[in-house]
């Protein structure tokens, strides 16, 4: 039995509010379960130094958690002067998978920043973060097309992700905390609307596992992510 007492295939309850943040153009707050992450879009009319005069875009993200998001605080990075390696391994996972579905030259001269902050944290944080990215980058566009900046969405498809674990010798949709912290095996997986994989990461343990498991763990995040982009669909109306 799953410390959450869900069946091997089911995602912890998962919401998208869409629009939380006043002030972005596009934002969502995504909860999986008792993870929450304020993910907004901002627009901004330039692109990097070398992206200029390309007639191209660019989508980057940044990931941070707030220090109460765990059981005790953490101190903010910006005290401790520097980012961990966590937090830039996972921002960069956030900007590929997002620049991995978008057309950056439909995009024009023009970057979008995606900002995910971690409210509570119970696990899944950096999937929760991709999933609701999507949504917020989703809206920015939309915000951005109705001002006439660009012509038509950039979007080229959906983006969502979710971990699975070897949890008791079972693979196991969507871990929380509990599973996470004591899973034989766990794996993050990065899919797309149309079934491309983006990314996958996995990592025994303690003894290694299979072909056979991790073909069922890639079997289960493509159920539960088709679940992820009809909320993400309905998050944005279409």
């Amino acid at each position: 039995m799953r410390p959450s007492g869900r069946d091997a295939s089911v995602l912890r309850t998962v919401s998208l509010e869409p629009g939380f943040a006043r002030h972005a153009e596009g934002s969502c707050l995504i909860r999986m379960g008792q993870t929450e992450v304020l993910c907004t879009a901002s627009v901004e009319g330039k692109v990097p130094p070398f992206l200029r005069g390309q007639g191209q875009g660019w989508v980057t993200a940044e990931y941070g958690m707030l220090p109460r998001a765990t059981h005790t605080r953490g101190d903010r990075e910006a005290a401790r002067g520097k980012q961990s390696g966590r937090t830039q391994e996972i921002q960069r996972l956030i900007g590929r998978s997002l620049r991995a579905v978008t057309d950056m030259k439909a995009m024009g001269e023009m970057s979008v920043l995606i900002d995910c902050d971690v409210l509570t944290a119970d696990g899944g944080t950096r999937c929760a973060s991709i999933t609701g990215a999507w949504v917020a980058l989703h809206l920015a566009f939309e915000h951005c097309r109705k001002m006439n900046i660009m012509t038509r969405n950039p979007l080229k498809d959906q983006v969502a992700a979710v971990s699975c674990g070897v949890w008791q010798g079972t693979p196991v949709l969507d871990l929380d905390y509990a599973e996470d912290s004591k899973a034989d095996a766990d794996a993050n997986f990065v899919l797309t609307g149309a079934g491309g994989i983006v990314e996958v990461q996995g990592t025994a343990e303690g003894a290694p596992f299979s072909d056979a498991e991790l073909m069922a763990l890639l079997g289960l995040a493509r159920s539960g992510t088709t679940e992820l982009f009809a909320k993400q669909r309905e998050a944005v109306g279409l």
